[in-house]
């Protein structure tokens, strides 16, 4: 998380300098950006992960590098499935579809 919110300050041009003496920033395409949560995320690093996961990553996600993912994946065990010409955010018909296609796939 701490990487997705870096990246977004750089995308903003946000400093962290500036994200502490404003608190939050509102960016552009759609994010507000917090301190006290940034703060959260570098002081609470994730050390353990108990839970059975599975992860829908697109192809084509802007946010979240694929290597990043599968470090994540690797060191956790999660199952991944990766949709051909899928974005970060699901929201086209065929993204939707996909989703919900992959949902009753892994609740079973």
């Amino acid at each position: 998380m701490e990487r997705l919110i870096r990246n977004m300050m750089k995308w903003a041009n946000v400093s962290s300098e500036q994200l502490r003496e404003k608190g939050n920033i509102e960016t552009d395409f759609g994010e507000t950006l917090s301190w006290d949560y940034y703060q959260y995320v570098r002081n609470h690093p994730l050390k353990k992960w108990d839970s059975k996961t599975f992860i829908l990553y697109g192809e084509n996600d802007n946010l979240t590098e694929r290597s990043i993912l599968d470090s994540f994946s690797g060191k956790y065990n999660c199952d991944v499935t990766v949709m051909d010409k899928g974005e970060h955010y699901f929201h086209t018909p065929e993204q939707i579809h996909y989703l919900e296609k992959w949902i009753r796939q892994v609740i079973r």
